[in-house]
């Protein structure tokens, strides 16, 4: 029972640190949109991988040299570029788009890391699974809408940010069973800041005092937040926290309503509301066939 207790209670604790990671990614990603209206996005994106650099170099102080070193150096390199990628990327797109458009077709990536580790990963992917693929790729077409009035060039940057972010969570899933996650998070913040270190010289515009204040902060709340995902997924496995993901588009919606006074029409919300319903198939799904694994290798 005590057992039970304790297991329920870091499940709980996982839920929470991850519900509240989509908070702050929210306010950060709402802070980039404001931002990048002012300054050129490869700028903003450095100073928060300095930032973001520094509170990695923090938390691994304790560990030994040895556990800082990678067995897969490759992978982490290009674990680091997909993710600064991806961040740079989704900028470029949410400052031509609302929020809520950008979120939702953020929550691409789930369905894309379904389709990758087929040849990536080598993973069987069921009927069903394709099936909420396919659902979840028809939402994504309503909320882009091409070919009428209300499609929008910008979305091809959302949508590649989350090609790099599933990339990402690929190699994530490769290298978590050798590499701790203070490892990856490391490499990850200081191969970001070296490689926007070349590129933030170019077209740098010196912020003013109000622009520090927001950058620093936008900095410190995605820190905080990567590493809230990180602490969460100790307390919680990965499927059961995944749904948890999508209320950070009612943090998005909220913020786009406060700071820029945009609400999203009905057929982003339609778009959103089908994502959403695959997203939270899928990872079920995930749960299902988790549950399956381990029955085998108990038996």
């Amino acid at each position: 029972m005590a057992q039970r207790e304790v297991a329920s209670e870091d499940t709980l604790r996982g839920i929470a640190l991850h519900s509240g990671a989509t908070v702050l990614f929210a306010i950060a990603d709402t802070t980039s949109k404001y931002l990048s209206a002012s300054l050129p996005v490869v700028e903003i994106q450095w100073i928060r991988y300095v930032l973001f650099f520094g509170l990695a170099i923090l938390l691994a102080r304790r560990l030994p040299l040895r556990a800082l070193r990678p067995n897969n150096p490759k992978l982490q390199i290009a674990r680091g570029l997909l993710v600064t990628g991806s961040s740079v990327l989704f900028v470029f797109g949410v400052r031509q788009m609302s929020m809520a458009e950008a979120t939702t077709i953020s929550f691409l990536s789930p369905l894309l890391i379904t389709i990758l580790s087929i040849p990536l990963l080598a993973e069987v992917v069921g009927i069903r699974r394709w099936g909420a693929v396919m659902v979840g790729m028809a939402g994504v077409l309503i909320v882009v809408r091409p070919g009428t009035s209300g499609f929008q060039p910008a979305a091809f940057w959302g949508m590649a940010s989350s090609f790099c972010w599933a990339l990402a969570l690929i190699i994530t899933r490769k290298i978590s069973t050798s590499d701790q996650a203070t490892t990856t998070l490391l490499w990850s913040s200081g191969i970001g800041a070296a490689a926007l270190t070349f590129l933030a010289p170019l077209g740098w515009v010196w912020p003013s005092a109000s622009q520090w204040g927001l950058v620093l902060m936008l900095g410190v709340l995605s820190s905080l937040g990567q590493w809230m995902v990180i602490l969460a997924h100790r307390q919680a496995p990965a499927s059961l926290l995944a749904p948890f993901s999508y209320s950070q588009l009612i943090w998005a919606i909220g913020a786009g309503f406060i700071v820029f006074g945009a609400l999203p029409d009905h057929w982003t919300l339609v778009g959103a509301a089908v994502i959403v319903a695959s997203g939270l198939y899928t990872a079920h799904r995930e749960r299902v066939r988790g549950r399956e694994r381990r029955a085998i290798r108990e038996t």
